[in-house]
């Protein structure tokens, strides 16, 4: 296939070919849910649909897994803060996930596994390891010796010795060395009971890196295509996934792993920790769903993403740009027909990994052919392009009419008094109303059909 995609291991952008024909698997790196997600979660989330929408459009098979972290410190610690059980707290955190998700036109991948149910897969690997001489016992801790994996900062392309000499924290726990990390970790007195599992190492609980090593592999198997996530997982996340599923298994995780950019606001990423976020809900009291979708989309996965309102009120209105065109000719519901010049330079960009701005640029070359032609094949192939990147979907007079302040009645009133204004010729009381509904956020906008409007950007 013509597919390419940029991978984060060899640095290169490669053909890509799933390891069984006509059938992708891909792992991408879910939420731990501990609280609401943030425009970050959204970004992650939002690029790996379009990832997942282009390998269906491509006539692809595909098996998503994206997992939920639903135990970790972050997490026992606020459910103890709300004197609630972890159950509790993960099972509302996962139900306003997808909410926004679903709000966001995200598609449920083909499994959603939840850790807390792999556990016993995870032990398995923990036992792997140790025999293999990879992990060591510490107290009820059990620490992975990333000194002697051979391959490891290979996804993050620095050596061990670089990465000791950046590690600041003292060997604590037992470890025989800075950089080892924990894949069982033993219970505490003061965690909760629902926070402990017995294993063969004592009551504890699996590290973070341990859950998604099992995940992927139990429901993908050992090797499987695309691994992704965000780009603050590539080190150590994703390095120590390698280190440990590779160490057990003895064959490659994934063969391309895939990381999509930062949101950044003021140049700074965007982190729960610097306390510089707004979650989901946050934007979408100002800024429809579909408005945020778009904004993320029309960036390209990798690059960095800096959110501001000005950016979203700029998405807003090059959004309704191309919905206008829909609204001015009703498209007809047609299979893509990739040989149209138009299809084919869309689907070029796509498959140069994933190129949204190249993409939706001819998205906007072909609304300028609808406003032209009044074709409604054109109108149709803009909507189903639109389709492929999960917007454009709606009723285009619905979205140009969203947030209205006054109701559809009292804009009618007003339009037909404009109206009865002109035909008296009393063209002063008509550009009056005009612009007592623009400074209302209403535009009228008159052609040889009558007057429709629509919301300002």
């Amino acid at each position: 296939m013509s597919l390419r995609i940029y991978n984060t291991l060899t640095r290169a952008l490669e053909h890509f070919s799933p390891l069984e024909p006509g059938h992708v698997r891909m792992y991408v790196c879910g939420i731990t849910v501990y609280d609401l997600c943030h425009v970050g979660h959204a970004r992650a989330a939002v690029a790996f649909d379009v990832v997942q929408r282009w390998l269906k459009a491509s006539g692809l098979r595909l098996t998503f897994v994206r997992n939920i972290t639903d135990i970790e410190d972050k997490i026992i610690r606020r459910a103890v803060e709300n004197g609630e059980t972890v159950r509790s707290l993960t099972d509302r955190m996962i139900a306003a996930m997808y909410r926004d998700f679903d709000a966001l036109g995200v598609e449920r991948p083909t499994h959603d596994p939840r850790a807390t149910d792999y556990v016993p897969q995870m032990l398995d690997i923990v036992r792997r390891l140790e025999g293999k001489g990879l992990a060591y016992r510490a107290g009820g801790d059990v620490n992975y010796a990333v000194r002697r994996f051979p391959g490891y900062g290979k996804l993050s392309g620095k050596s061990l010795d670089e990465l000791h000499a950046g590690e600041r924290v003292a060997v604590l726990d037992g470890k025989e060395d800075p950089l080892d990390f924990v894949l069982w970790k033993a219970a505490k007195p003061e965690e909760p009971a629902d926070a402990q599992w017995d294993s063969g190492y004592g009551k504890g609980r699996p590290g973070w890196h341990i859950e998604c090593s099992a995940m992927a592999c139990a429901l993908l198997g050992d090797t499987f295509d695309i691994h992704g996530g965000g780009a603050d997982l590539q080190f150590p996340h994703h390095e120590n996934e390698i280190a440990q599923s590779e160490g057990a298994s003895g064959v490659p995780l994934a063969q391309v792993w895939m990381h999509n950019g930062f949101v950044n606001i003021d140049n700074e990423k965007m982190s729960k920790s610097l306390g510089n976020f707004f979650t989901i809900r946050e934007v979408l009291e100002r800024f429809d769903a579909e408005t945020l979708r778009f904004f993320i989309v029309r960036a390209h996965y990798r690059s960095p993403l800096n959110y501001s309102d000005v950016h979203l009120e700029d998405a807003r209105g090059a959004l309704k740009r191309l919905y206008t065109a829909l609204d001015l000719v009703a498209p007809v519901d047609a299979p893509i027909d990739w040989s149209d010049p138009h299809a084919a330079r869309f689907k070029a960009a796509m498959d140069s990994d994933f190129a949204t701005p190249e993409a939706i640029a001819v998205l906007f070359e072909l609304a300028a052919d609808v406003n032209r032609g009044r074709s409604p094949q054109r109108a149709g192939l803009l909507k189903a392009l639109g389709g492929t990147l999960g917007i454009l979907q709606g009723e285009p007079r619905a979205f140009l009419q969203a947030g209205a302040g006054l109701d559809e009645a009292a804009i009618a009133q007003k339009i037909a008094a404009r109206a009865a204004a002109k035909a008296a010729k009393d063209f002063v009381q008509a550009d009056r109303i005009r612009q007592e509904l623009l400074a209302q956020g209403i535009v009228l906008k008159d052609s040889a059909t009558g007057t429709t409007w629509e919301t300002a950007q």
